[in-house]
């Protein structure tokens, strides 16, 4: 009769497909923070250069410190995407000393469009490196 050996590669095949996810998250996140950039409108230019990305373990976080970021994704005042802005005008001074008065700020939505942009490209990029 045969001898019949089995190797136990758990270890080698984990360490393969963490590398694998590792991977993919790093390139899914960039490009999601680079489509980001890329939607984020430009008045001084500190959101823009604000937006950052970081992986760590099977978790993938695209974000900005910036509080304008959410200010600028989902709107504020009357414009609120969920419909709980201020209802009332207030008035603010800008960084030249002229004061204006608003309703609010229009979401712009940066990250949601980026999202929407990159997902079926990540999708058809995450079946080739794991498959269906």
């Amino acid at each position: 009769m045969a001898e019949v050996r089995l190797t136990d590669n758990r270890i080698q095949v984990m360490a393969a497909v963490d590398g694998k996810v590792h991977a993919f998250l790093e390139e899914a996140a960039g490009e999601l923070e680079s489509q980001v950039v890329r939607n984020t409108a430009v008045d001084t230019g500190d959101l823009k250069k604000s937006w950052r990305h970081l992986v760590v373990g099977e978790t993938a976080i695209v974000g900005s410190p910036s509080e304008n970021a959410i200010w600028e994704e989902y709107g504020t005042g009357w414009y609120a995407v969920e419909g709980n802005g201020r209802k009332t005008p207030w008035r603010w001074k800008d960084r030249n000393g002229h004061w204006h008065t608003t309703h609010g700020k229009p979401p712009k939505r940066a990250f949601l469009r980026a999202g929407e942009t990159i997902l079926p490209k990540l999708s058809r990029h995450a079946r080739e490196v794991f498959g269906e």
